[in-house]
């Protein structure tokens, strides 16, 4: 996520059922732009079933392998939505963690490198993993440029790399083997996020906003063609770092809509949906998966009080076993975006490897073929990458924090 970002999958073979409980639409009263209206009153779920055959870490504790066996993270450590990648990089370490305590006879290494989430310094880091004949798979990259920029360097070192959070839906279009993508792309999230807009948020009109990056010209092109008419009559663009939107703002007021849709970062997303509340806007700001993050909350202030999130990932703070050993690594801290799919794709990379796999082809062959429950959905990859079947979810900010209101697509 920065420039350049991320895609993936929310996968669906596997039950998870989350209610968003009773408040139909049309109890739900429309949000107004401009100048007054409340937002909609949609409740909060606050739980998750889990499949019992879910996939663990630590497998049978019978695991063993050579003490040099490596898996590698890389992906933003530092950068204005290096948050982004912390959440991921936490639930990786988790997994190893959980693995290594388990298995005293296969001690998997973990490196961690940042390429700070840009697409031009990517390459010089996925070219050192690829160097490293130690490495086996890859978690990253975070976001969808740095994974554009980067595929050709893995496709070529044979180096599977699973995605937790890149979106962008072409990162599956350029004949890649190694890429596996953990969630559903933004071609899912787009239509999920205007059907949310127009349905349980009631909006008739919707300002889209999007960022310069990948991932924000893709998810808005997405969102755009799903809402069609709804939007046609207000767009707008940002760059990457901009902190003043006066321009942006002063076309959104006086467009008057019950919706702003805001495809890009939290970065960039925090002081617009300030500057917009500035100036007078009580409707709906809508943010993606790159918005959905306490940062967000942290730097829009009291503003983000209006803010909903989609986002196609699994809310891991509702799996207790998940949430409760997470904040071990977190300092305390409880999951974030894209957390879960960070432990589960790591879970699935040492899956092939307690199973025997001891180079980067068998590995890349393991995950090729793997289908089975994590805790975040179904992993069952087709011949691109994309997960068989995905959903998007919903949250909302509520009394400073984000709390998911269930399945939206």
């Amino acid at each position: 996520m920065l420039r350049s970002r991320r895609a993936a999958v929310l996968a669906g073979g596997v039950a998870l059922t989350l209610a968003l409980a009773g408040c139909a639409a049309n109890q739900e009263s429309a949000p107004q732009g401009g100048g007054g209206g409340n937002r909609p009153d949609i409740p909060a779920v606050t739980t998750l079933p889990v499949p019992a055959n879910a996939a663990n870490p630590a497998g049978n504790g019978q695991a063993t392998c050579a003490p040099t066996t490596t898996l590698t993270y890389a992906g933003a450590l530092t950068g204005s939505n290096a948050q982004l990648g912390v959440n991921i990089v936490n639930g990786v370490q988790l997994a190893i963690n959980q693995h290594n305590q388990a298995n005293a006879n296969c001690q998997v290494q973990l490196k961690k490198l940042d390429t700070e989430g840009t697409p031009d310094r990517a390459p010089g880091v996925v070219t050192q993993v690829a160097s490293d004949q130690n490495t086996l798979g890859v978690i990253g990259l975070p976001f969808s440029g740095e994974s554009k920029a980067t595929g050709a360097i893995f496709q070529q070192a044979g180096l599977a790399h699973l995605t937790p959070s890149a979106t962008n839906p072409a990162l599956t279009k350029n004949g890649w083997t190694t890429f596996f993508r953990a969630l559903a792309n933004d071609n899912v999230q787009g239509p999920a996020a205007a059907k949310f807009m127009t349905g349980k948020l009631g909006a008739t009109k919707v300002c889209v906003i999007q960022d310069d990056s990948d991932y924000g010209t893709g998810l808005a092109k997405a969102t755009n063609d799903a809402l069609g008419p709804v939007a046609a009559g207000c767009q707008d663009k940002v760059t990457t770092g901009q902190k003043d939107f006066a321009a942006v703002v002063s076309k959104v007021v006086a467009a008057a809509p019950q919706v702003v849709f805001y495809a890009g970062y939290y970065a960039e997303g925090a002081p617009l949906d300030q500057q917009l509340s500035n100036r007078g806007f009580t409707g709906v700001f809508l943010g993606p998966d790159g918005v959905k993050d306490a940062e967000f909350i942290k730097l829009a202030g009291d503003a983000s009080s209006n803010a909903f999130f989609t986002c196609p990932c699994t809310p891991g703070e509702l799996v207790p076993q998940f949430a409760d050993a997470y904040k071990g690594v977190s300092g305390g801290s409880a999951p974030g975006t894209y957390s879960l799919e960070g432990y589960d794709s790591t879970t699935i990379l040492l899956k092939a490897i307690d199973s025997g796999a001891k180079d980067r082809a068998a590995v890349l062959n393991y995950v090729k073929n793997y289908s089975g429950a994590g805790y975040s959905k179904e992993f069952k990859w087709d011949a691109t990458g994309e997960l068989a079947a995905t959903k998007v979810f919903g949250y909302k900010v509520d009394n400073g924090q984000i709390v998911p209101i269930g399945e939206i697509g």
